[in-house]
């Protein structure tokens, strides 16, 4: 295990591959940790540096109070990526992890060679409906909310499987702070005048069956993005890298041969 400090909070970070090879950066989804890509990286090429973080209130990561916006979380990664010396990376981001990398992409440009929007979104949902989330768990913690998420996260035949359990037992040991924290961040945040600007080469992902990052919704923020193409993987939801990662090693490994030496 890795620690590092960056802007200001500890997080914790983990490499795989090879030390020496293009550096490639992956942040996770709102109550996942960097566990999410345990069943992909081995998957993948070899000779890239893959670099993977607990964002912020996530994981082994600090758990500074909240709420926090989606330029805290960017301002962690870009740290992260100058305190590592990683140079330029290509960037693979998972629904909230996906608005950091956009986010860090424009503020960024040199930091960032190409990008990933996985089950991701300029904008997703309404303030109302997250304001009505952090409102729910406050009360009643996150074990309140974890069917209805575990419905959003996976489809119709990974749910049956008793590999849920796992991945319930690390939504529900969440820090509250940190979940409600980046809720407050997604909430806040609308991207869509910042994905106009983007010139990175980009590739979306979705899962037909993602009920909070519904396959349209991934490929109209591609459509905003000059270039952007988008693939859907069938019969998987909001974290395919988990319930597909053949597949999703697949169309990765295509985008990181033709971009991450570019």
């Amino acid at each position: 295990m890795h620690i590092a400090k960056a802007n200001s909070v500890w997080h914790h970070w983990r490499e795989d591959g090879d030390p020496n090879g293009p550096p490639v950066v992956f942040a996770n989804s709102l109550g996942t940790d960097l566990r999410l890509w345990d069943t992909l990286i081995p998957l993948l090429p070899q000779g890239y540096r893959f670099i993977r973080y607990d964002k912020r209130g996530h994981g082994l990561s600090e758990c500074p109070e909240g709420p926090y916006q989606i330029d805290d979380l960017t301002k962690d990664v870009e740290a992260l990526i100058e305190t590592l010396n990683l140079g330029s990376v290509l960037f693979v981001g998972l629904s909230i992890g996906g608005m950091i990398g956009l986010n860090l992409a424009i503020r960024r440009p040199d930091l960032v060679r190409a990008l990933v929007l996985s089950n991701s979104a300029v904008k997703m949902g309404t303030a109302e409906m997250w304001q009505t989330r952090i409102s729910d768990i406050e009360v009643r913690g996150i074990e309140a909310q974890a069917n209805a998420i575990l419905e959003r996260w996976f489809g119709t035949k990974f749910r049956a499987s008793p590999e849920t359990k796992l991945w319930r037992a690390m939504l529900t040991r969440t820090p509250i702070a940190g979940y409600i924290g980046c809720c407050a961040a997604i909430a806040d945040a609308d991207l869509s005048t910042l994905a106009v600007r983007l010139r990175h080469p980009v590739l979306g992902i979705a899962g037909a069956e993602d009920e909070a990052s519904h396959p349209d919704l991934v490929a109209e923020t591609c459509a905003l993005i000059p270039g952007a193409v988008c693939h859907t993987i069938p019969a998987v939801g909001h974290l395919p890298c988990v319930e597909a990662p053949a597949e999703y090693a697949a169309v990765l490994s295509t985008f990181l041969e033709e971009h991450a030496n570019a």
